[in-house]
């Protein structure tokens, strides 16, 4: 096929691996809940990652590139989510004791099913994803690519995106990593906060595409 696959797993590898909300929910996910429900919100993330991608083969992403309202609306209401994320984790930041019989909304046990609604809603929630799966379509594939290239394309970055979100949550849930956090709640969903307001912050401040 004429088709960069290496130059497009190679970009991908590199904004996916990077720092960023769904990392970062990703992290906070697997220390305080453990691996199980860390995999759950990875595959969530995932599942989300595919969905743009999908969207960007199927053309969305010329869409919104040339429509700012698009762009403007699921960017409200990604940061919008990022910022309940953030109140949430502040809360439990500024709580000095939990009682053992009313555990915190951030701290109480947390189900798969609702990790992994939560990871799908933070990556739906990004107007970026789309762009970026977009660019990467329009920089690897040929004109005229048929369905089969972009079959092979979609589901080579789903498989690279679950491998990365999901080493994330191993990684994060591992042990030492999970003692630490116990030791360090309030720190950690302190700085868990900052970056979450931050990240909803930049979100906001960021300009539609030109068209």
């Amino acid at each position: 096929m004429d088709v960069s696959l290496a130059g497009i797993l190679g970009a991908g590898l590199l904004v996916m691996a990077s720092p960023g909300p769904a990392t970062l929910a990703i992290a906070a996910a697997s220390m305080q809940d453990g691996r199980r429900n860390g995999l759950a919100l990875a595959a969530g993330v995932t599942t989300g990652s595919v969905t743009w991608s999908l969207l960007a083969a199927a053309g969305l992403g010329v869409v919104m590139a040339s429509h700012a309202w698009a762009f403007t609306l699921v960017r409200y209401l990604g940061a919008g989510y990022l910022l309940y994320l953030a109140i949430r984790s502040a809360r439990t930041a500024l709580q000095r004791q939990t009682p053992a019989d009313t555990p915190d909304e951030w701290t109480a046990p947390t189900s798969p099913a609702a990790s992994y609604r939560r990871g799908l809603m933070i990556h739906l929630t990004n107007p970026k994803a789309v762009l970026f799966f977009g660019a990467l379509y329009s920089l690897g594939l040929p004109a005229g690519a048929g369905l089969s290239e972009l079959a092979v394309i979609v589901a080579a970055l789903g498989a690279l995106a679950g491998l990365i979100f999901c080493g994330y949550a191993i990684l994060f849930a591992a042990p030492p990593v999970a003692r630490g956090y116990a030791r360090l709640k309030r720190a950690f969903s302190a700085v868990f906060a900052v970056l979450f307001g931050g990240a909803a912050i930049r979100i906001l401040i960021s300009r539609a595409p030109a068209g």
